[in-house]
């Protein structure tokens, strides 16, 4: 019997003859099924790939370009004839990010106003010239973007006209909204791109000092930690009978049992573990490299999700997503996720904080509670600063009693 989604079949293939992209045709076809994508997904989408190809040489000849404007035409075309199935716009989305990526078609030229040039040229100082990383850039033109287009109006009116007590207004207008910690990260991207336009001459004065700080307290919370029973319960709530369920206990098991972060879980290789040793490496903060035992149950739980959930792919990132593409985890994100859901799982409620965090302050307060030292914790930790660690104190319970006071008068 004829499959009904040949890959191969003379008249899915007669849709690319003479096209000058055919030859990537098929990548296109083996990079979805590296994704993870069923087989009717593949050949679906690969026949709307070939219905455009089809229009696109009825239409500009061999010669057409894919572009962002030819692929909207189409689908608006063929919206016109008939109903356009699900998927064909993600279908030529996804072709035409590959024939970019493998430099057949030049990349997109961004279409960007005065503020987002501005931005841009920040970014590129922040990268090239102060060598932060990618998501510290991120986080300081994002604050920054919002205080440009607010303050400063573009057009013929320069940067100059920037005032300290514009950007003393502007904080003060946002910090109305927001949380202490938001401000406070919000006031060094403002600092961060003030000093930059001061150094490049855009201002006259070094505006950065006009942001006004915000007065906090260090340490003046709990951390959020969960108990030896809510532990159990968040592990025990891990469907293992699915792909999914074995990955994400996998994930939670390094959590818990070695205090990772999000982003050091997310980013982890497979080449980064090693086997015979027992041990693995991790690039943490501030790009610190470290290499950390890997305890017996959390090695098997990886390799249970390697054998037994991980889909086939190129990808050498241990943990992916479970829904197709199947590719790693675009950021932390997808970790905070899955620590946020498994505690919902468990029924757990009243936390200050639910990410992924709380686990890492569970293993220090754990730790603190059976008699590890400050030092010890901040090492297994991997803290940069003594103070950082200092937290963990005000969970010490037993040694606060032993440094507290008698009342005056008596027992109350």
């Amino acid at each position: 019997m004829t499959n009904a989604y040949d890959l191969n079949s003379g008249r899915l293939r007669q849709r690319f003859d003479d096209w000058r992209y055919r030859p990537s045709v098929r990548l296109y076809i083996s990079r979805m099924q590296d994704d993870g994508y069923s087989r009717p997904h593949t050949y679906n989408s690969t026949r709307a790939v070939g219905e455009f190809a089809r229009w696109l040489m009825d239409e500009h000849g061999n010669g057409g370009d894919v572009n962002e404007y030819t692929i909207s035409q189409y689908l608006a075309v063929r919206a016109q004839r008939r109903t356009l199935p699900n998927g064909y716009r993600a279908a030529l989305s996804r072709l035409l990010f590959l024939l970019r990526e493998s430099g057949d078609v030049p990349p997109a030229t961004p279409k960007r106003d005065q503020h987002q040039e501005v931005i841009a040229a920040f970014g590129q100082y922040l990268q090239h010239r102060r060598g932060l990383q990618l998501r510290t850039i991120a986080s300081q033109t994002w604050h920054a973007l919002p205080f440009l287009r607010e303050i400063w109006g573009g057009g013929d009116r320069e940067l100059r006209t920037i005032k300290r007590l514009d950007v003393v207004q502007y904080v003060e207008r946002r910090a109305r909204r927001r949380s202490a910690r938001t401000t406070q990260t919000m006031c060094t991207g403002l600092r961060s791109f003030l000093r930059y336009l001061h150094a490049e001459g855009l201002v006259d004065d070094d505006l950065a000092s006009a942001v006004p700080s915000l007065r906090t307290w260090k340490h003046a919370t709990l951390p959020t930690f969960l108990t030896a029973p809510q532990l159990d319960a968040v592990l025990a709530h891990c469907d293992r009978s699915t792909a999914a369920g074995r990955r994400d206990y996998a994930i939670l098991l390094m959590l818990v049992r070695l205090g990772l972060r999000a982003n050091e879980v997310a980013t982890l290789k497979l080449d980064d573990i090693d086997w015979e040793s027992g041990l693995f490496s991790i690039q943490g903060k501030g790009r610190q490299q470290a290499v950390m035992p890997l305890p017996t149950d959390v090695g098997t739980a990886i390799v249970d999700y390697l054998q037994n959930g991980r889909p086939s792919s190129a990808c050498r990132q241990v943990f992916l997503r479970a829904d197709t593409p199947c590719t790693a985890f675009p950021s932390a994100g997808g970790v905070v996720l899955i620590a946020r859901r498994a505690i919902k799982r468990a029924g757990i409620s009243g936390l200050a904080h639910h990410g992924s965090h709380v686990f890492r302050h569970t293993l220090a307060t754990s730790m603190i509670r059976t008699g590890a030292t400050l030092t010890e914790i901040g090492q297994i930790l991997r803290h940069q600063h003594h103070d950082t660690t200092r937290i963990y104190a005000k969970v010490d319970l037993p040694r606060l009693r032993m440094l507290s006071l008698a009342w005056p008068g008596g027992a109350q």
